[in-house]
């Protein structure tokens, strides 16, 4: 009796799978209709599913460019997708569509962890660099306006800087900060930078009067008295042009990517 009933059993099964229904690839018209029937029989949540597979791999290996430069008109890419579907049952679709989701979640995830690590890494260069550039003192800085040839306020930023490097200096870029004391939020934060004539020797010191433009924020802010500039230097670029020194590969901009892909990849925090 036990056998007789594990023949009924199997029997059974077979006979649910045979009237599965599947997706006939066979024809557009087919696929379809095909595919029409075996949502109307599916669970709301099962019917999301499948729709979404569907569209995965409608999009898993396609490219634009296969079908721009002709190497794929839009009937084969069809073909194929149809082809790829024909006997396939809404739970395989399902699966494949889990499938393609997770080698897509693989793939953004080993991306962000190469991205992670090279962020990392520009990081720990601007900090070398920052120490580097401690050789080139701003040594007292000033902000105020003045009086133009036509009586216009015209903003001054005077620095006073010493190279202490080893390096003749042809450029240097800063980070000027405009506050009051007892203020938590400054004036005005902004980068300039200065292109030095005759450059600055080793061991030399000088002072400038930057005049930016009035029409800049440095024209335009309306800071009162008390308000005191304090300069970083960003970079500085030796007499060739290039740089010698810089922070500028890892700025506010990185360091928020960075900030933001940890978040979602705290496994990847150094």
């Amino acid at each position: 009796m036990r056998i007789i009933h594990s023949v009924f059993a199997l029997f059974a099964l077979l006979m649910i799978v045979s009237c599965t229904p599947s997706i006939d690839g066979s024809s557009e018209e087919n696929f379809q209709a095909s595919v029409k029937k075996m949502k109307e029989g599916l669970s709301d949540e099962d019917k999301a599913a499948f729709e979404e597979a569907l569209q995965l791999m409608a999009m898993d290996g396609f490219s634009f460019a296969d079908l721009l430069q002709g190497e794929k008109g839009a009937e084969k890419i069809l073909e194929d997708y149809t082809e790829a579907l024909d006997g396939l049952t809404a739970s395989e679709v399902i699966a494949k569509g889990e499938a393609i989701k997770a080698e897509q979640e693989r793939k953004k995830k080993e991306q962000a962890r190469l991205e992670i690590e090279e962020l990392y890494q520009k990081k720990q260069d601007a900090e070398t660099q920052k120490e580097q550039l401690q050789g080139f003192e701003v040594t007292q800085s000033k902000f105020y306006k003045r009086k133009d040839y036509f009586g216009s306020p015209e903003p001054i930023i005077e620095l006073t800087v010493k190279n202490g490097t080893s390096s003749a200096i042809s450029r240097a870029y800063f980070k000027g900060t405009l506050a009051s004391p007892n203020r938590s939020v400054p004036w005005l934060t902004d980068d300039f930078n200065y292109q030095i004539a005759g450059g600055l020797e080793p061991g030399e010191s000088t002072t400038w009067n930057l005049a930016p433009n009035q029409f800049s924020d440095w024209g335009t802010v309306n800071a009162p008295k008390d308000a005191i500039l304090t300069v970083e230097v960003l970079q500085i670029d030796g007499p060739d042009g290039e740089a010698l020194y810089s922070t500028l590969e890892f700025g506010a901009e990185e360091a928020e990517r960075l900030h933001t892909l940890l978040e979602n990849y705290p496994e990847f925090q150094q």
